[in-house]
């Protein structure tokens, strides 16, 4: 009976540290952020990029994965957005601008892409697994790659 006692106690004194352990979806989340970062990537916090600064609310949940770009020495700067419509297909933001062909070939789950003077990236809900990373970073690298040359 005493030890029944003290398991009780000691349970009761270890169940509120049950909340300072990372959740299944939060192990994913930080095992994809370092096989971005093992690739070369940065990952960071913003917001989609918009048509106009009316709509909705920003979504919290997406991440930008990207490369860094050095500077150019064009007189014209990088700048430019991408979003994917329901249909599937790239739709350039503000200007009018081709679609990257990296762009093309990214997974489902992307949900739009960026290019400015220091990086190209893509915004995604982090819903793949290891192998989406890996060919995000592939074709993220090709697109810098073309950007910088």
């Amino acid at each position: 009976m005493t030890y029944l006692l003290i398991a009780v106690i000691v349970g009761l004194a270890l169940a509120p540290l049950s909340h300072f352990l990372p959740s299944r979806q939060q192990r994913k989340q930080a095992n994809l952020r370092e096989t971005a970062a093992l690739q070369g990537m940065f990952v960071e916090f913003r917001n989609l990029p918009q048509l106009a600064k009316t709509q909705a609310k920003p979504d919290s949940r997406v991440i930008y994965y990207g490369f860094r770009l050095k500077a150019s020495r064009s007189k014209a700067p990088r700048k430019g957005a991408w979003q994917r419509d329901e249909q599937g297909q790239w739709r350039p933001l503000g200007q009018r601008l081709a679609v990257p062909e990296a762009l093309m070939q990214m997974p489902a789950e992307v949900l739009a892409a960026s290019v400015d003077e220091g990086s190209c990236g893509i915004y995604w809900r982090e819903a793949g697994e290891q192998s989406t990373v890996i060919q995000i970073r592939e074709k993220l690298g090709a697109w810098a790659e073309q950007l910088q040359t």
